[in-house]
């Protein structure tokens, strides 16, 4: 499941993802936030907190997730990875060569220091 955060800029689209994330998770909550981060900015920030119950994204999901990312691809500004899921920090960082903008990994701890980070100016 996905959920929206609140209490960001127009710029940073932030959410929680907790058990499996579907497909219809992008489609309803993910996707129409994004797109309405881009029309209204050049460049977009995500914040993405993975819980400890996180179980993964479905293949439709996982989909979703390249797609928008490749159609946006110089968009992407900067992006935010909360987790103590070992397999998460490590895909994350295995994949942050392909994000054009800047990306950190966050253990939960540092919870506030990465919504610091991704709200502050460039």
């Amino acid at each position: 499941m996905i959920e929206l955060l609140r209490g960001f800029p127009e710029n940073v689209v932030a959410v929680s993802c907790t058990g499996q994330v579907t497909r219809k998770d992008y489609d309803t909550v993910l996707i129409p936030a994004l797109e309405k981060a881009l029309k209204a900015h050049e460049k977009v920030r995500l914040l993405y907190e993975a819980g400890p119950d996180f179980d993964g994204v479905d293949a439709g999901a996982a989909w979703e997730d390249f797609k928008i990312g490749m159609e946006h691809y110089f968009r992407w500004e900067r992006v935010a990875v909360i987790t103590d899921v070992e397999w998460i920090k490590h895909a994350a960082r295995l994949f942050s060569f392909a994000v054009p903008g800047a990306m950190r990994v966050y253990p939960t701890e540092e919870a506030a220091k990465a919504r610091l980070w991704i709200t502050q100016a460039a």
